[in-house]
């Protein structure tokens, strides 16, 4: 096969600065009364420089035992690192390898509830998180960027005004500056396969209230009839919410979205390095321009996206 190059730096044409070395700290504990267990935070950031904005990404609920966990998305988590992010991931309690799926617990087997809480006391701790990681100092508490992939996608739009049986009431997270929803749930009612009965905590989802500008991502493939049998439902968050919004659709792409959950993972439907390389590449842009009125980043992002052929993604707006 022809040279990828390094995983860390291929951004697949999208213009991005030089990648940098970074450093992992694994992991951060933050003790959170009357959670299950405590709250553990991988943090991932540059060797070196000040003001780093901060980026959290939420894990997805997939069947593998560490992929959906801190342990995964080294495609996305590598790269956002290698140019300027700090990334903190928490560990979800929905995480297969801390056997609370299966607890009892009422906001159990997908902890969406919590999920959320989670992110927001990432934000409450961001001191120490930082002492304890090395990085104290060197982070940016006014731009912050949250992320999330399925699951996760379901938990930034939480976070963001959107509405369901686990949050029945609009709540706006006013602290996140950036949002990105990646192969997020769709609406409630077009939620007509067997996962309505198995997770009615999904089944309730309304984005109407779902405010804040919010870049929606999805793509040909990324539908499964087990949720439902409307092949866009999971475009939902861009189509039934208010603008603004930006949809980046995906053209070919399943919900690994190429690969982005880990490199070689087995749960992989549509391994393509290039997809994932196109799509990190983007979110940063997309992150950049969000946090950092006036940078051109994701202006360049589309006009390169326009000149690729095949065209691998589109986006729109409203």
């Amino acid at each position: 096969m022809a040279p990828i190059g390094d995983p860390a730096q291929t951004s697949g044409g999208i213009p991005v600065p030089d990648a940098v070395p970074t450093v992992a700290y694994n992991a951060v504990t933050v003790p959170v009364d009357g959670r299950l267990v405590a709250l553990n935070v991988r943090v991932t950031a540059p060797v070196h420089g000040d003001g780093l904005p901060i980026l959290i990404l939420s894990h997805g609920h997939g069947p593998s035992t560490f992929v959906c966990s801190s342990y995964g998305y080294a495609p996305l988590v590598d790269f956002w690192a290698a140019h300027g992010f700090a990334v903190l991931q928490p560990v979800h309690n929905d995480a297969t390898y801390l056997g609370l799926r299966d607890s009892g617990d009422a906001d159990a087997p997908l902890f969406l509830a919590g999920r959320a809480d989670d992110v927001r006391t990432v934000i409450d701790n961001l001191s120490l998180i930082e002492s304890t990681a090395n990085l104290a100092g060197r982070l940016d508490h006014s731009r912050i960027a949250a992320v999330g992939h399925s699951a996760g996608g379901h938990t930034i739009g939480l976070l963001s005004g959107m509405t369901g049986n686990v949050q029945p009431s609009a709540t706006i997270e006013k602290r996140i500056g950036a949002r990105v929803m990646i192969g997020a749930p769709g609406s409630g009612p077009g939620m007509n396969g067997p996962a309505a009965k198995l997770y009615p905590s999904i089944a309730g989802t309304n984005f109407e209230s779902m405010a804040p500008e919010t870049l929606v991502v999805t793509g040909d493939n990324d539908h499964h009839a087990f949720f439902s049998d409307c092949k866009t439902w999971r475009r939902e968050a861009f189509d039934h919410a208010p603008g603004p919004k930006t949809l980046f659709y995906m053209v070919d792409a399943g919900h690994s979205f190429g690969g982005i959950a880990g490199f070689d993972a087995k749960e992989t439907t549509d391994e393509n390095p290039e997809r994932v390389a196109v799509l990190r590449a983007s979110i940063w842009a997309y992150l950049r321009s969000q946090l950092y009125k006036g940078d051109a980043s994701w202006d360049n992002a589309i006009a390169a996206l326009a000149k690729q052929t095949p065209t691998i993604a589109r986006v729109e707006t409203k």
